[in-house]
């Protein structure tokens, strides 16, 4: 902890774009993940009144029902496109630049949510949740990639765990919002939805004062001494000669400093079990059950028996505990290792889902199962805050190099925001059909995908490019010689 502390004092330059980062990006993100049960009964109520003033007479409850769940789902929607689109625009035009564009969206985005009730227009909702997906779709994946690029080596997990953290944060800060004692009232909805134009609009001010990554200035713009400056700005002074040699020696081992498309990164022989450990940990993120017991958390604390009126505090206090692990876990991680606390993380999900399982069955026994099913509902969250959550995309941003990146966190941003669309419009059924023997689904995959982890997987703390590449070689090529294996060796052993 110590050693953790004195890193920070020495690069303490860094910590202040991490936070600028994180308000513009990471906690947007988190915030309309969670803000939209708050705001749900408001729009809906919304849509029905202006349906009676422009046409004079009520609308359907199916129509209704299309309408939200449309507004609901275009998010998701434009969150897939701008994911899509990341890749090739961060490889042309940098992240700086990209970051300050998605600023610009997203304050577009934050307006048309803001006025749409001034305006009387439900389509504005609409226009404006599609533009907020995509804002945030792209936002993640060069705010995942910024962080791993302006980090130094001793700071990695660090500097990667606080995207997480501040995507928990978001979270936090939509459930807090959304109380009737805060914004979540009649009046001030629209002010609730667009909240996050203030945090971009932040971003978009201070942005342009930072240079852009080490890694693209040196690999992509082939200039080292303003690669030397940037470093500089994000660290201080000091000797970082050695850095450069790191980000080199990926030039090196990956052959070019082109950012390679999806399918090239698909067709790597030398990529294969990284691409399946991404797969896999993305996956796990999705059938974890998180995302189900966010969207649905009313449902999952009326099935655990607790009275209507403390639901909106009881998901406040999950927020706050994923909010603590996260926070915890940018201190844990750089002593504890990533393996460590990704194994743990699962293993302590799957031992709380089966008993939310047993308590959720024995509910009606006696009165206090109820509030054991809640207990465990926030230790559930507490242990997906310190592990899987913070952890996995740490991992990721260490398994890959600059070039491969963008076409890494296509994937990635593509799983996860297919999951996120699949897991709230197929959840609700699932649930109604098995109740609470759903939750033993999510334990089978999480189990699954621990043992996969366990075998596959290598520590990367404190490692090199060339060290983790060299660990994974060893299932890339196993069995397998070939003249690749030996280029691919040889690199290794001479971009010292």
């Amino acid at each position: 902890m110590a050693g953790l502390f004195a890193e920070l004092v020495q690069h303490w330059r860094i910590i202040p774009l991490i936070v600028v980062l994180g308000i513009g990006t990471g906690i947007p993100f988190g915030f309309q993940i969670s803000v939209t049960s708050s705001s749900s009964p408001f729009v809906i109520e919304f849509i029905n009144q202006t349906w009676i003033r422009r046409y004079g007479s009520t609308v359907s409850q199916s129509t209704v029902t299309l309408l939200w769940s449309t507004a609901v789902s275009i998010y998701s929607i434009g969150g897939l496109l701008g994911a899509l689109l990341s890749g090739c625009l961060t490889g042309r035009f940098g992240k700086k630049r990209c970051q300050i564009f998605t600023n610009l969206v997203g304050i577009t985005a934050a307006a048309c949510l803001g006025f749409s009730k001034t305006i009387q227009s439900y389509e504005m909702i609409l226009i404006g949740r599609f533009l907020c997906g995509f804002s945030t779709g792209l936002a993640t994946n060069i705010y995942i990639q910024y962080l791993g690029e302006i980090s130094p080596r001793n700071l990695r997990g660090f500097t990667n765990t606080s995207g997480p953290l501040f995507v928990t944060s978001g979270k936090l800060w939509g459930q807090l919002v959304g109380l009737r004692e805060t914004l979540g009232t009649r009046t001030l909805w629209p002010l609730m939805l667009s909240l996050t134009g203030f945090m971009q609009a932040l971003q978009l001010v201070i942005m342009p004062f930072y240079p852009e990554t080490p890694p693209h200035l040196l690999l992509v713009k082939r200039d080292k001494e303003r690669c030397l400056k940037a470093m500089k700005t994000y660290w201080g002074n000091g000797n970082y000669h050695p850095e450069i040699d790191n980000i080199l020696t990926e030039q090196e081992i990956c052959r070019t400093t082109k950012a390679i498309s999806v399918l090239e990164l698909v067709r790597d022989r030398s990529l294969r079990w990284q691409l399946y450990i991404i797969i896999c940990g993305t996956l796990t993120l999705q059938l974890s059950g998180i995302n189900a017991i966010y969207y649905y958390a009313r449902s999952v604390f009326v099935a655990a028996g607790l009275p209507v009126e403390q639901i909106p505090y009881m998901s406040l206090g999950m927020g706050s505990c994923e909010v603590l692990a996260s926070m915890l876990c940018t201190l844990l991680i750089e002593r504890c290792g990533r393996k460590v606390l990704l194994l743990g993380g699962y293993g302590l999900m799957a031992v709380i889902l089966s008993l939310l399982t047993v308590t959720l069955s024995l509910q009606d026994w006696y009165y206090w199962v109820s509030y054991c099913s809640a207990v465990l509902i926030f230790l559930y969250t507490f242990f997906f805050g310190i592990g899987p959550g913070a952890v996995t995309i740490a991992v990721f941003i260490e398994m890959f190099s600059h070039s491969a990146r963008p076409a890494v966190f296509v994937i990635v941003s593509c799983l996860n925001w297919t999951g996120l669309y699949i897991i709230g419009v197929i959840f609700p059924y699932v649930e109604s059909v098995l109740h609470q023997y759903c939750f033993l689904l999510f334990l089978t995959c999480i189990l699954a995908s621990a043992i996969f982890m366990y075998y596959f997987l290598p520590e990367t703390k404190g490692k090199t490019l060339r060290q983790i590449t060299k660990e994974f070689n060893r299932f890339n090529f196993k069995g397998k010689p070939c003249n690749e294996a030996a280029e691919i060796s040889a690199n290794i052993e001479t971009s010292v």
